[in-house]
């Protein structure tokens, strides 16, 4: 408690700069919050799912209840839905639909990122200003007897050192967020890659025996 009174006490000698910084703090403790609920429950494949479709012959049925039994909002039941409703369809046109939905969800993964990838950007910007500001005030302070204040001078230095810290401070957090959540999305989006892969194979199984068993019909008659 005493720690936290100390840098509230701190964060009021950091000048205006700080409160945009606040801002950019609280709006990406939002963002890094929503992403790593949104990564936790719903971009996860059960171990059984993953090794169903890893199985070099199954059944379309048995695979459609599995991915039934997902969140309606999981990446990976809304990637294999559109291959478990074209099944039935050619392999290029299955293929193409689940491109299509891939870049869909790509999209929806990647929301926030802008935000954080900005705020890295822009937190140690503020910081420099803030440090500016403060360095401007410890230098207003000597007047032209070229007498300074002392009190007056720190608190400038504080201010300008506070807002540049917490700048950077909130620079790294985001940082180590945007890059940890842009390769949870890299490595999701190449398991749809793989397991679309997979699918499509077996797509293309079912259709060459379809033609094989259509060619021994008809040499029989």
């Amino acid at each position: 408690m005493e720690n936290l009174q100390a840098a509230i006490a701190a964060l009021k000698f950091g000048g205006p700069a700080v409160y945009p910084l606040l801002f950019l703090a609280v709006l990406a403790t939002v963002i890094i919050i929503d992403k790593a609920y949104v990564y936790t429950k719903y971009v996860r494949l059960p171990a059984d799912v993953l090794a169903l479709v890893e199985t070099y012959d199954f059944a379309w049925d048995q695979l459609a209840q599995k991915v039934a039994t997902l969140n309606e909002r999981n990446t990976f039941r809304r990637f294999f839905a559109v291959i478990l409703e074209n099944h039935d369809k050619p392999a290029w046109w299955v293929e193409s639909r689940a491109g299509d939905e891939a870049q869909m969800i790509e999209k929806s993964l990647a929301r926030g990122a802008w935000m954080l990838e900005t705020i890295v950007t822009a937190a140690p910007l503020l910081g420099l200003l803030g440090t500016i500001a403060g360095m401007m005030t410890a230098f207003k302070l000597i007047g032209g007897d070229r007498l300074v204040d002392p009190i007056g001078v720190t608190g400038g230095v504080a201010e300008a050192l506070i807002a540049t810290a917490l700048g950077l401070f909130i620079a790294l957090i985001c940082l180590f967020a945007f890059n940890f959540f842009s390769r949870m999305q890299a490595q999701a989006l190449d398991d749809m890659e793989r397991l679309g892969t997979r699918l499509i194979d077996h797509i293309r199984l079912d259709q060459q025996g379809q033609q094989v068993q259509q060619g021994q019909q008809g040499s029989a008659s």
